[in-house]
């Protein structure tokens, strides 16, 4: 499988992975897709915040963000869409929580690539389904349970 990852860093913030931990999270979330392609922006908390009042009619930043792209079925091209994480968010969340940043950002890589294949977690029995997923992926990684 060959992934095609276009990272846009829109944040002089510090502490983001690199391209190559970017590249490797979302490939462990395609295992077994064929030729995919997207795009990961890595934003600020003001772009957060305007994308989610604009696309979720909700207030402030929030940490991860999914777009799917609908190309018409004549249209050959393997785009899925684009996944936003705000970066100040990210690191915020990771350091109150306890965690450690790889492997929050890594979580939140798999969490946006799990929507962009149509995952959901509003209810309960697709949040488990999700939950599971993100777990196992993470694992595979070497990271821990991120819900434990």
């Amino acid at each position: 499988m060959r992934v095609d990852l276009n990272v846009q860093r829109a944040c002089t913030c510090e502490s983001i992975p690199d391209d190559a931990s970017f590249q490797s999270w979302v490939e462990a979330a395609l295992a077994g897709r064929s030729r995919t392609e997207l795009t990961l922006r890595i934003v600020d908390r003001a772009e957060s915040a305007e994308l989610n009042q604009r696309f979720r009619h909700k207030k402030g930043p929030t940490n991860v963000l999914s777009f799917t792209v609908d190309v018409p079925e004549e249209i050959d091209i393997p785009l899925l869409g684009d996944i936003v994480i705000c970066a100040p968010l990210a690191i915020e969340e990771a350091l109150v929580q306890g965690k450690d940043p790889q492997a929050h950002w890594a979580h939140l890589v798999i969490h946006g690539v799990l929507h962009l294949l149509g995952f959901d977690h509003q209810r309960e029995p697709d949040a488990a389904d999700m939950e599971s997923r993100e777990t196992a992926l993470l694992a595979s990684l070497g990271f821990s349970d991120p819900y434990a």
